[in-house]
């Protein structure tokens, strides 16, 4: 089954840019090396499009890091069903 996940990231620390940026880095490498995801990361959110297993496993893998080396965050995550490049208005 496709999916798309849009995911914010909010570091409850201070110094938070590095956090995030390492954050992303991760969830592309692990995108990357899964394969046949599309990753577009904006000021706001990142969205990512793949299949729902390779898309959960890079998410909550990454999340799970993240949480291990830099403790309390806050990670806002929306789910939808299908491919979402595909809806008009959704970039």
């Amino acid at each position: 089954m496709e999916l798309s996940v849009e995911i914010s990231m909010y570091p409850l620390q201070d110094d938070y840019k590095p956090k995030i940026k390492d954050f992303l880095d991760d969830i592309n490498k692990r995108a990357k090396e899964a394969g046949d995801i599309e990753i577009r990361s904006s000021n706001m959110s990142t969205r990512v499009f793949g299949d729902f297993a390779i898309v959960t496993k890079v998410f909550n893998d990454a999340m799970e890091r993240s949480m291990g080396l830099y403790g309390k965050i806050v990670f806002v995550v929306k789910y939808l069903e299908g491919d979402a490049r595909d809806l008009k208005g959704y970039d």
